[in-house]
Parts: C-alpha cells; sequence; structure tokens
C-alpha cells in the first residue's frame, strides 16, 4: 500500500482512538494531541503513544514484540531512510475496523508508553 501524504488525518478514526485512550486511561491523564506525521499524535506522559496519521494509526510498541506485531494482518514497519524503525508500526484501517482490533492496537501502545523514553527537548533559540 502507498503512503498517502498530505492528507488529514481521519477524523473518524481519531475520534475512536481518543475514545478508547480515555476509557483506559485514569481520571485526568496527561495527554495531549498534537499534528505530527501529517496527522495527530497523542502524546501521554510527554511521550507518543499512537497518532492517527491520514486513514491507519501508527503505534510505539515495545521493540521486543516488534517483529511478531508486523506479521499481523495490515500491520508494517515504520521506515526511516529505507530502515525499519524499531517498536515503530502502521496498521492500516481496514485492520482496525472493528471496537476490539483497535483496542488491542491501543492496548499494546498503553502497556509500552510508561517504558518508552521521551524525545529529548529541542532547545528555544
Amino acid at each position: 500500500m502507498a503512503i498517502k501524504t498530505g492528507m488529514p488525518a481521519d477524523a473518524i478514526l481519531m475520534d475512536r482512538v481518543r475514545e478508547l485512550l480515555l476509557l483506559a486511561l485514569p481520571p485526568n491523564p496527561d495527554v495531549e494531541e498534537k499534528k505530527m506525521f501529517n496527522g495527530v499524535a497523542f502524546m501521554i506522559n510527554g511521550k507518543m503513544c499512537i497518532c492517527v496519521s491520514n486513514d491507519e494509526i501508527m503505534c510505539r510498541i515495545n521493540p521486543l514484540i516488534h517483529e511478531e506485531m508486523v506479521e499481523k494482518p495490515g500491520c508494517r514497519a515504520m521506515e526511516m531512510k529505507g530502515k525499519p524503525y524499531k517498536g515503530f508500526v502502521y496498521v492500516e484501517n481496514n485492520a482496525i475496523t472493528g471496537r476490539d482490533s483497535l483496542n488491542f492496537w491501543v492496548n499494546l501502545c498503553l502497556e509500552y508508553n510508561p517504558l518508552a523514553k521521551a524525545s529529548a527537548k529541542k532547545k528555544k533559540k
């Protein structure tokens, strides 16, 4: 599947992800929605957790299960400079049409979030 560029994030998919995140997180969570990766990333505790990009999601998962997850239908590794970026996968919309299938990926992202390292803050000029 070709990666689409310049398209806005799918609003329905964003609402579905947002709903599942809010149901899974404790009250008053530290969640921020931030434009990135041609879509909207959900930052939890200052770390990218899951992103809705065009009509698919990009999940930040435990790198230890990366190889197993990319074998799932509709899932592929994120690539940077032609190389797979372990711990980041794209999941196509047709693989997350049901609530349970989307919830599976959201939960994987939430499970890894406490272990994930935050990106270094850029210094302001």
